[in-house]
C-alpha cells in the first residue's frame, strides 16, 4: 500500500468508528418519532447550527460545484460562497427560523409536507408534498456519492468505485437508523469542524503551491476569459470582480442560495431547535461557517484553470475540461503530500454523510408521516412508524446508491446538473407556500398546489432537455429558460414567490377556515420560572 492509502485508510476507520459510537450512543433519544425525527425538539445552537451547515454543503459543492464555477468564474466564484452564507443562513435563520419553530410546534407537525397538510387543512397537499419530497431528494442524494468517485480513485486508484458507495451507504445507514435525529446532529458537529480544518489547510496548501496568493493571481489574471463557445476574451477575467459571466453567476448564487429556503431537510433543523436563545446563537454560528466552509470551497475552485495541462487536459474547441468539471479539484487536490490528501478525503467523506444522513432521515420520515400514514384506515402505533421510517431509509439509501454507481459511467448529466434540478424541483415547488404561508394568512390552497405544478413541471422539463429527449434550441426563449438546471431553478423559485400571492388573491374562497387562529401562536405568552428570567 501506498503512504497515501495507509493514511487515509487509517482516518477512515477512526472517522467510522467514531460515528457508529455516537449513533449507538444517541439511541436512547430516538425510541419515539418525535425524538427519532426531531431529537424531541431540544437542539441545542451548536448542533442545529452544524446541523444546517453540514447538511446544505457536501461532495456536490466541494468537488462538483466548486469545480465548474471556479472554473467559468474565477475568483468571482467566491461571491457564491458568501451568498450561501448571508442569504443561504444569514437570512434563512432570520427570517424562517423562529416563525418556524413557533408554528410547526403549534400544528404538531414533523416535517414540511406535515406544515403544509396542517397549515392549509389538506390531506392531498400533504400526500402531493411527501411524494416531490422523497422522488427528488433521490437524484441530490446520488449525486453525494457521485461527488466522491474520484477523490476515492485518487487515494485508492485500484478500488471500484461501487464498494466505496456501498460502504458508505451501510455506514450512514447504520448511524441514523439507530441514534436518529440526534445521532445525526451530533455526527454532524463533528464533521463540520473536520470541514472547516480540512478546507483551511487545503487552501493554504494549494495556495503555496502556486507560490502563494500573489502570485497565483497574478497568473490567473494572464489567463484569456473563453466562452461557452470556445471564442476569446480578454485577459483578466478570472480575476475580475464579477468574473467573465455575471448574468451566469447571479442564477448560480440565487439557486445554491435562496434554495434553501425551500428544501425540507434544511428547514427541518429549525423545528428541532430547543429555543429563542438558540436561534439567535445559531444564527451568527451557521452564517460564520458557511463564510469558511462556502467560501473556501469557491474561492478554491476559482484557481482551478491554473491546472489546465497539468493534470485537467482541456477541450481546445469548447474551453472545458475534457474529463468534466467533477475533474478540477481532485487534479488540484492530487499534488498535495500524502496526510493532505487523506484529510481531503475524509473532508468530502464528512461532508457527503452528514448531508447525505439528513436526506435520507427526511425522505424515510416524510414517506411515513405524509404519505403511509394519511392513507392508512387508522392511527399506527408507535412502534410501526418507526419500523416503516427505518424500512424506507434503507430503500432510499439503496435506490440512490444504484443509480449514483450507475451515473458514474455515464457522461449525461454531471454532478451540478443532477443537484440543480433536485434543488430546483423542491426549492421551486415549496419555497413560495412555506414562506407565505408562515406569514400570510390569505395564503390560498389554490396558490399552494399552483407552486408545487409550476416548480416541479418546470424541472421535468429540465431533466427531459438534460437527457437529450426533448429540444428547445428553436426557441430563444425556452432556450433561456433551460439552458441548464440553474437558470430553469432559479425561474422556478421567482415565479413560485409571484404565483402563490397572485393565485391566492384570486382564489380568496380556498384561504382554509382557521387561518387566522393559526398566528396567534406568534401571540402567545408563556409562564416561566423565576430562575429562568432573573435579569432580563
Amino acid at each position: 500500500m501506498t503512504p497515501t492509502m495507509i493514511i487515509t485508510t487509517a482516518l477512515i476507520v477512526c472517522f467510522f468508528a467514531l460515528m457508529i459510537f455516537i449513533g449507538i450512543r444517541s439511541r436512547k433519544h430516538a425510541t419515539d418519532v418525535n425524538g427519532f425525527v426531531l431529537g424531541s425538539r431540544s437542539v441545542g445552537p451548536w448542533l442545529s447550527a452544524f446541523a444546517f451547515g453540514t447538511s446544505y454543503f457536501s461532495a456536490v459543492i466541494f468537488v462538483g460545484y466548486a469545480g465548474q464555477f471556479g472554473w467559468n468564474f474565477g475568483i468571482a466564484s467566491t461571491w457564491i460562497g458568501l451568498g450561501n452564507a448571508f442569504i443561504g443562513s444569514l437570512l434563512a435563520w432570520s427570517i424562517l427560523g423562529r416563525r418556524t419553530r413557533i408554528m410547526t410546534q403549534s400544528l404538531s407537525s414533523n416535517t414540511m409536507p406535515d406544515f403544509f397538510g396542517s397549515r392549509f387543512k389538506s390531506k392531498g397537499l400533504k400526500v402531493a408534498a411527501s411524494m416531490i419530497t422523497f422522488i427528488f431528494l433521490i437524484p441530490y442524494t446520488a449525486s453525494l456519492y457521485n461527488g466522491l468517485s474520484r477523490l476515492f480513485h485518487m487515494a485508492y486508484p485500484g478500488v471500484p468505485y461501487a464498494v466505496c458507495v456501498i460502504i458508505m451507504a451501510l455506514l450512514t445507514a447504520v448511524y441514523v437508523i439507530v441514534g436518529g435525529y440526534m445521532a445525526t446532529a451530533t455526527n454532524d458537529f463533528i464533521q463540520g469542524i473536520i470541514m472547516l480544518v480540512g478546507i483551511v489547510a487545503v487552501i493554504l496548501a494549494v495556495l503555496k503551491a502556486n507560490g502563494g496568493i500573489m502570485e497565483a493571481m497574478k497568473a490567473l489574471s494572464a489567463l484569456p476569459s473563453v466562452t461557452a463557445n470556445g471564442s476569446t476574451w480578454e485577459a483578466g477575467g478570472f480575476t475580475s470582480f464579477l468574473g467573465p459571466q455575471p448574468l451566469f453567476l447571479l442564477f448560480v448564487v440565487m439557486l445554491t442560495s435562496l434554495g434553501t429556503w425551500g428544501l425540507p431537510q434544511m428547514v427541518g433543523k429549525f423545528y428541532a431547535i430547543k429555543n429563542e436563545d438558540s436561534i439567535k446563537k445559531g444564527t451568527i454560528i451557521s452564517t460564520l461557517f458557511a463564510i469558511i466552509v462556502a467560501g473556501g470551497c469557491y474561492f478554491l475552485g476559482g484557481f482551478g484553470r491554473l491546472y489546465a495541462g497539468k493534470g485537467v487536459a482541456v477541450d481546445p474547441a469548447s474551453g472545458r475540461p475534457v474529463d468534466g468539471f467533477d475533474a478540477v479539484i481532485p487534479a488540484m487536490l492530487s499534488t498535495l503530500t500524502p496526510i493532505l490528501i487523506a484529510v481531503v478525503i475524509v473532508l468530502v467523506l464528512s461532508a457527503s454523510m452528514s448531508t447525505l444522513s439528513s436526506l435520507v432521515l427526511t425522505s424515510g420520515s416524510t414517506i411515513t408521516l405524509d404519505f403511509i400514514q394519511p392513507l392508512a384506515k387508522k392511527e399506527m402505533a408507535e412502534k410501526k412508524k418507526m419500523l416503516i421510517m427505518r424500512v424506507f431509509i434503507v430503500v432510499f439509501i439503496v435506490v440512490s446508491a444504484l443509480i449514483a454507481i450507475k451515473q458514474a459511467n455515464s457522461a449525461n448529466i454531471f454532478i451540478a446538473q443532477m443537484m440543480g434540478v433536485s434543488w430546483g424541483a423542491l426549492a421551486g415547488a415549496f419555497l413560495a407556500p412555506f414562506l407565505y404561508g408562515l406569514y400570510w394568512k390569505k395564503t390560498s390552497k389554490a396558490g399552494v398546489v399552483c407552486s408545487f405544478i409550476f416548480g416541479v413541471g418546470l424541472e421535468i422539463v429540465q431533466l427531459l432537455v438534460s437527457l437529450g429527449v426533448l429540444d428547445v434550441s428553436s426557441s430563444p426563449f425556452f432556450s433561456f429558460v433551460f439552458k441548464n438546471s440553474l437558470y430553469s431553478g432559479v425561474i422556478a423559485m421567482v415565479g413560485g414567490l409571484v404565483i402563490v400571492p397572485v393565485v391566492s388573491l384570486l382564489t380568496k374562497k380556498a384561504v382554509p377556515e382557521g387561518a387566522v387562529d393559526m398566528f396567534e401562536c406568534y401571540n402567545a405568552t408563556k409562564t416561566v420560572e423565576i430562575t429562568d428570567s432573573l435579569g432580563k
